[in-house]
């Protein structure tokens, strides 16, 4: 290879990608842990190594320009290739200690995961264990987190899946309001009825019509998008939520709405990075989730 003909600063690409991907300057210099004029500058300085115009301003964000995009996918494998040797090195460690991330959706982080933590911390004592609560996917491969519960196994063959148990889903709300509905098979009822809605509101509503529940977006007068939220909702008498069944259940005050569908069920995987599979402290995180997430669960 001639090496001579490198002639730009990684750090400068790696500025270059992640404010393609994030759409600003202002997002990416979250995303990297920088200020925004630090990333601003590195990213010019790359556009002077290469000698050409990588965005254009549109309103308050930015576009590629046909060179950015021409070189978009190099500069993806670029990182994608120093994800891989960061992951090589850290699956090659034996210790346990350090910090381990795990993530997984907003319920499971608040009322799923804490009980399992100081079983973590009395196996590995000298282990950081942080929790990405997160209902989107995190990648993996770019380290976002190295461990994670997903409900949906992951795409691509770099990541090792393991599906551990099923979920169940269903309808809850407080006692007082799950009487005063009656039952909802009832169309009256059924009309009355005032249901939290999720972020992509139109998906749960087509899932419960398909389900046989005859519902439209009349009756989601309250609307979230974190799950979090949407379960306080719930229990504070606003209308009927979506939660896990052993979370509705072992809540004081809340009941199972009585509608005649079964509970919605849906998959439960773990996922972690092939590479990360050799090191003691992601073994020993892994195996022990495959072990109690599905004993809490049931």
């Amino acid at each position: 290879m001639d090496w001579t003909r490198v002639k730009f600063d990684w750090n400068h690409a790696r500025a270059f990608l992640v404010t393609a991907e994030e759409g600003s300057l202002s997002a990416a210099a979250r995303a990297l842990g920088m200020t925004q004029p630090t990333l601003g500058r590195q990213v010019a300085a790359l556009e002077d190594e290469l000698g050409i115009a990588l965005f254009d301003r549109v309103g308050r964000g930015l576009e590629l320009t046909e060179s950015g995009d021409s070189l978009l996918a190099h500069v993806r494998a670029m990182a994608e290739a120093a994800g891989s040797l960061s992951l090589t090195a850290t699956g090659k460690s034996q210790s346990i200690e350090g910090t381990i991330r795990i993530t997984a959706s907003e319920i499971y982080a608040a009322y799923l995961l804490p009980p399992i933590l100081p079983l973590i911390r009395q196996k590995a004592p000298d282990l950081t264990v942080e929790i990405v609560a997160k209902n989107d996917i995190s990648d993996l491969q770019r380290r976002e987190a190295d461990i994670a519960l997903r409900n949906a196994p992951p795409e691509g063959d770099t990541l090792i899946a393991r599906k551990i148990t099923e979920d169940y889903g269903y309808l809850f709300s407080t006692e007082d309001y799950a009487e005063k509905l009656g039952d909802l098979r009832d169309e009256g009822n059924l009309q009355r009825a005032s249901f939290i809605g999720m972020e992509h509101n139109d998906r749960l509503i087509g899932g419960l019509n398909k389900m046989g529940l005859g519902v439209t977006t009349q009756n989601f007068p309250y609307q979230t998008s974190d799950h979090l939220v949407h379960w306080e909702m719930a229990k504070q008498g606003l209308g009927v939520g979506i939660v896990p069944v052993w979370l509705g259940d072992s809540t004081r005050d809340m009941a199972r709405v009585d509608c005649g569908l079964d509970p919605i069920s849906y998959p439960v995987w773990l996922v972690a990075h092939k590479e990360l599979q050799t090191s003691r402290k992601i073994r020993l995180v892994f195996d022990l989730l495959a072990a109690e997430v599905p004993r809490l669960l049931g």
